[in-house]
């Protein structure tokens, strides 16, 4: 017969993350054990990575949900589609831990070469909100490390501050060296957006995410029509539950790019959905982390390998905490790898 616990841990971050929605000191993220009474010391590890204010799953009766897995395991993990659908990150760690269970609870969920650590994923350099010289110094930190695509927040200070910091960065570097993409996290108003965007493309921007908040459709579809700066979808695709509304919407704005971040539309299955409709409109995507744990953050890197993608991808969030599960993942010249050598430290994780 199969269990489920669940354990709830504070993650506290080595120095505090701005973002639009104010600065994180620390964030909460749950994980989920699942395993078989007959064979115990095999168990699966899934995280739940409920982000305050942006999921759509941050409701007060959370843990009461996680309880009801425990009551009932074996229903939910045959029913997750469909029982958990209005709770997208619960349904992600439920899947995870399930996936490791049935692969032998060894943290491999998608065997490649990449957890064999013969090949790794290229990713973005991310660059958090703050005052001009902070913003400076994460800059030339990443380029010093050999990023070759960063990614600026912004929204926070002066947007003429931001504009000088990306026109210094273009002055040293071009687009052919460096490709650059800035996440507004909704930010501008509809009303400037346009001239925001049309600044930012004489800057030989890659491209923007979620220029504005999420829910005008209208504003965001008029503005992916005319801008000259390619957008990509980010908030914009959270809550959308189903098919047939996920096709609804990128039929109405028409984006340039869709970025997936499995935690936050309900995990595997729910982003390969978006996926298939994406490739159908010939929308371009990529994939990034949301703040996970380095349990969350592994299976989001081997399902992101399996894919095949080329494009950078935004899965460098594991070196944020201070009190991060210590995992097999590392980052070497601006790429994600996985160490077969290095093993899982999960003492605190103990349920």
């Amino acid at each position: 017969m199969l269990n489920i616990e669940w354990k709830k841990i504070e993650l506290k971050f080595k120095s505090p993350a701005g973002t639009s929605r104010g600065i994180l000191q620390s964030k909460n993220t749950y994980f989920l054990k699942v395993w078989d009474e007959i064979i115990p010391e095999v168990y699966g590890i899934g995280e739940c990575n409920l982000f305050r204010g942006l999921s759509f799953d941050d409701q007060p009766n959370y843990e009461s949900i996680l309880d009801k897995l425990v009551e009932k395991p074996e229903f939910y993990i045959r029913n997750l589609a469909s029982e958990l659908l209005a709770w997208p990150s619960i349904r992600f760690g439920l899947e995870m831990a399930f996936l490791d269970f049935l692969k032998g609870g060894k943290r491999i969920l998608f065997s490649s070469n990449f957890t064999m650590g013969s090949q790794g994923i290229p990713i973005n350099g991310l660059i958090w909100m703050g005052d001009k010289s902070f913003m400076k110094e994460q800059i030339q930190k990443k380029i010093g490390q050999g990023y070759h695509c960063l990614k600026l927040k912004i929204g926070a200070i002066d947007f003429e501050e931001e504009l000088d910091l990306i026109k210094a960065i273009r002055r040293e570097f071009s687009k052919d060296i460096l490709e650059l993409r800035v996440d507004a996290n909704g930010a501008f108003k509809p009303e400037d957006a346009f001239a925001k965007l049309d600044a930012l493309a004489k800057l030989q921007i890659h491209s923007i995410e979620q220029p504005i908040r999420q829910g005008q459709v209208e504003e965001m579809a008029t503005l992916c029509a005319k801008t000259p700066l390619p957008i990509a979808l980010d908030e914009e695709l959270i809550g959308v539950l189903n098919a047939d509304l996920k096709a609804k919407l990128l039929d109405k704005i028409k984006p340039q790019y869709i970025i997936l971040k499995p935690s936050l539309v309900g995990g595997f299955r729910a982003s390969e959905e978006w996926i298939q409709l994406a490739d159908k409109r010939y929308i371009p995507w990529w994939i990034t982390s949301a703040l996970e744990s380095n349990i969350g953050l592994n299976a989001i890197a081997q399902w992101t390998y399996s894919l095949k993608n080329l494009n950078y991808q935004g899965l460098g969030t594991g070196q944020l905490f201070k009190n991060n599960i210590i995992s097999p993942l590392q980052i070497k010249q601006a790429e994600l790898w996985h160490i077969p050598e290095q093993n899982w430290e999960l003492n605190s994780l103990k349920f």
